[in-house]
């Protein structure tokens, strides 16, 4: 009861704020800066370009996080306060641990770069050969050991045995990503606990889990339990993705009070990193289940509409649990495929790594995924 009232103080304290600054804000910003601020290419993609490049959710921000947000930004001239150990209080209660479990940070990225420095000084990373490595790139800069990946797989799954069988003793972290960023795929539960359990013993084990309340069972497949249970795990979750708040720059990672920490000593001091508007619409959308609902079978209904149309095309993929699908071109390079799909104002991405003919498409709103629907047999014969 006393969080529910913290949450209302809050929200209500930042509401007649806001009301002053809305006040004032139109009293001194000229015509011309308010016709500005209504164009929508300034803070989104121009209305006639399709932005699949990035995994966002273009359904959010939710309605609960618009006004939060527009409650919150009267209080914009103070630093994050309070307002943050609601929502580390929220997080933490929904799993059965303490706050001080939970380190919130601007995005998931903050903190997995933070992990990545303080693991960095004393050994290396372990990966798959393709995950989302621009954090453990980040973090590794300055020290002398680096990322460790295991060979590739043929399906492009990751081999949890060959991973098991490559930590020694200058493996300071190992890094999963699942459902993994950019293939899509899912690691099966009940596997990745047997290796979380197995592996920790050894050293700490990261799961990035920001794409996991797009799988089918989201409950069963996080491995946050595991770090209830007194394992040597670490979660990062993030409000970018299913929340519709990329912009907004909110995210958390759930460890042992100790690993949380340690990771607050490197990098930045992460409250400094937040912000009052994105904790507030977080807090807003965080059991916003009508609206998790909603953004969920939006990306699902458009990952059916890209998969008939890439069979349609002669084209495969790998089954997705994401908001985003890894397109096989077959014959066709991913770098000109990612051009040729701009021609048509159709944002995506290339190549990664040495995958050159795999390309990755994010979910997004209906309509633009039917412009890529659309363009895909006119860029196909191009390339052929």
């Amino acid at each position: 009861m006393k969080k529910n009232l913290s949450r209302r103080s809050f929200l209500s304290a930042s509401s007649l704020a806001a009301s002053f600054g809305f006040m004032t804000a139109t009293n001194s910003v000229s015509a011309k800066s308010m016709n500005l601020l209504d164009a929508s290419s300034i803070y989104g993609p121009p209305l006639h370009v399709a932005k699949l490049n990035a995994n966002e959710n273009p359904y959010g921000p939710s309605l609960k996080a618009i006004e939060a947000m527009n409650e919150a930004i009267g209080n914009g001239a103070y630093y994050v306060d309070k307002s943050a150990d609601i929502l580390r209080e929220m997080i933490a209660e929904k799993h059965g641990l303490t706050k001080e479990h939970v380190l919130l940070s601007s995005g998931s990225s903050s903190s997995l770069t933070s992990l990545a420095m303080m693991a960095s000084q004393h050994g290396s990373i372990l990966g798959s050969d393709l995950f989302w490595d621009a954090t453990s790139k980040m973090g590794t800069r300055n020290s002398k050991y680096g990322i460790k990946r295991i060979a590739k797989t043929k399906d492009l799954s990751i081999d949890l045995d060959t991973m098991y069988s490559n930590i020694d003793d200058e493996t300071n972290l190992v890094q999963i990503c699942n459902p993994n960023n950019p293939t899509g795929t899912i690691i099966p539960s009940e596997n990745l606990k047997k290796f979380c359990k197995k592996a920790s013993l050894k050293t700490m084990v990261l799961v990035d889990e920001a794409y996991n309340e797009f799988t089918d069972n989201p409950e069963i497949n996080t491995m946050i339990p595991l770090i209830k249970s007194g394992y040597n795990v670490v979660v990062t979750k993030t409000f970018s993705k299913i929340y519709g708040l990329a912009g907004m720059r909110v995210g958390y990672m759930i460890a042992s009070p100790n690993t949380i920490k340690l990771v607050s000593e490197y990098g930045h001091n992460h409250f400094y990193s937040l912000n009052q508007a994105g904790i507030a619409a977080a807090i807003a959308c965080y059991e916003d289940v009508n609206f998790l609902v909603y953004s969920k079978s939006k990306i699902t209904e458009a990952r059916e509409m890209i998969d008939l149309a890439l069979k349609a095309n002669g084209l495969s993929s790998l089954p997705s649990q994401t908001s985003f699908m890894f397109v096989n071109l077959g014959k066709i390079d991913a770098e000109d495929f990612r051009k040729e799909m701009a021609k048509e104002n159709i944002l995506i991405r290339g190549i990664y790594q040495d995958y050159i003919n795999w390309s990755r498409v994010s979910f997004g709103k209906i309509n633009d995924v039917k412009k890529y629907i659309d363009a895909l047999p006119k860029v196909i014969a191009s390339l052929s």
